[in-house]
Parts: structure tokens; C-alpha cells; sequence
């Protein structure tokens, strides 16, 4: 019965939140109320496909942004895990030796953008995973039973939105039709996810290989140089930068 009950405030926070934006409810209330519930310094919510987290739909702030685009430009990282696992992964310490031996590479990267705890959740139905919302806190510590209970109802109901959206997105609360995309992803990120499959896309021709290798082609040169996903994704797609089919001979832009 309590489960029901506070299932039943969420909802209240999450139809407040959506109403205070202008908007029908969509994934991003339900990012919000989940940090807000959690005590968390942000958070995102990301689209999953058989490769692991595969577009964002929605970010709270810049620290979420660099934290969702990290793991998926490294491959590494608690999105991965709890896709993985299927279950959900709380790192409430990002400074402890156990995280570092998780991830190698994404935990100090992670840190260095103020993220000190990390919290990752599954949507899911049955054995369909459609995606992950994920939380950080800028200090060290636990997520509470209470806590813990909130976000994986949340977790569900971020689930039944995805599962329940068609692909034609939200209008905006002006009629304007450039609103958020399905989900309350909004046109920048849209404007990522397209510009890194069209990348995707032009490496698989261009070099002769297949979607995957062009993927981790396209996450290996943009990590070596330090640069966003969607960054090297957008020179590639207007022909501002092209790859070699040596990945040591990679030209810049």
C-alpha cells in the first residue's frame, strides 16, 4: 500500500513539474523529480540499443551532459553496467578504490567534472531495455531506503513514457511544432543524435567497415583529441573532417 501511495505522490510531483513548463508530462519531469527526490546534483535520462547508451533524451545540467556523453564516447561507466546487469548500479563514492577499478578510465574523468556519486537505474520492460536515467551528487554518500524506493519507481514510470511515445515528438506550448523530441528530448540534443548516426552512417562507407566499427572509430578519435562526440560527428557530417582508413593516419579537420 505505501508503495502505491507514494507511487501515487511521484506522479503529483511529476504532472506539478510538467505543468509549470508548459508542457505534457514527458521523461524529463520525471529526470527532475528524480533529483529532487534523491537529493542529487542532476541528472539525464539516455535511450539504450543493443550498444549500450545510445542518445540522450534529456539532461538537467552541463555536469549530466558530460557525464552521460563521457560514458558513451569511453564505453565504459554505470549506464553500461546497469544495461549489463539489468538492475541498478550506486556508486556512492566515485573517490574509493572500487569505482577506480570499475572504471579505469571513466571514474577520474567523471570526478573531474565535480561528480562524486553516481547513480544509474534501468528502464525496462520485461526483457526489453529501453534505456537508463542516471543521477550525480558533487559530494559523497548513499542514496537512503526512501531514496532508493523513489527512484526505482520513477525508473518505472520513465519506462511506461518511453514505451507510450510515438515518433513524431511534443509541440511546443506555443503550437510552434519546435518543441522537445519524444520523451522531452530537446532539438540540440535531437541534433546530436542525428549528426552522430549520419557520421556513423558516412564512416561505414567512407572507410568500408561496419556500423560498429564506425561507431568506436568515431568514439576513438574524439576521445584521443578531447573532444565532444557530437563535435567530431558534426565535422564529419559537413565535410569538415574525414578519416583515414588508418586510424593512425587520421587527418584534422
Amino acid at each position: 500500500m505505501m508503495s502505491v501511495n507514494r507511487a501515487t505522490v511521484l506522479w503529483g510531483l511529476i504532472a506539478e513539474h510538467a505543468a509549470a513548463t508548459g508542457r505534457r508530462v514527458a521523461v524529463a519531469d520525471v529526470c527532475a523529480v528524480a533529483v529532487s527526490s534523491a537529493q542529487a546534483s542532476g541528472g539525464w535520462v539516455a535511450a539504450a540499443s543493443s550498444r549500450g547508451p545510445d542518445f540522450l533524451l534529456c539532461v538537467t545540467d552541463r555536469v549530466s551532459e558530460q557525464l552521460a556523453e563521457l560514458q558513451l564516447l569511453l564505453g565504459e561507466g554505470p549506464a553500461h553496467d546497469v544495461l549489463a546487469a539489468a538492475a541498478p548500479v550506486l556508486a556512492g563514492d566515485l573517490g574509493d578504490g572500487e569505482a577506480g577499478r570499475r572504471w579505469p578510465v571513466f571514474t577520474p574523468e567523471a570526478r573531474a567534472t565535480g561528480a562524486m556519486a553516481v547513480f544509474a537505474f534501468p528502464l525496462m520492460i520485461g526483457a526489453i531495455r529501453s534505456g537508463v536515467i542516471g543521477l550525480y551528487r558533487s559530494s559523497p554518500g548513499p542514496l537512503s531506503s526512501l531514496q532508493l524506493g523513489d527512484c526505482l519507481l520513477l525508473a518505472d514510470t520513465a519506462t511506461l513514457l518511453l514505451d507510450s511515445l510515438d515518433g513524431g515528438g511534443i509541440p511546443a506550448a506555443d503550437g510552434s511544432g519546435h518543441g522537445t523530441r519524444p520523451g522531452g528530448q530537446s532539438p540540440d540534443l535531437a541534433v546530436h543524435r542525428v549528426e552522430i548516426d549520419q557520421a556513423t552512417g558516412m564512416l561505414t562507407v567512407q572507410l568500408g567497415i561496419t556500423a560498429g566499427e564506425a561507431f568506436a572509430r568515431l568514439r576513438a578519435y574524439a576521445y584521443a583529441r578531447d573532444r565532444r562526440l557530437a563535435d567530431v560527428a558534426g565535422d564529419i557530417v559537413a565535410r569538415r573532417l574525414r578519416l583515414d582508413p588508418d586510424p593512425a593516419q587520421d587527418a584534422g579537420p
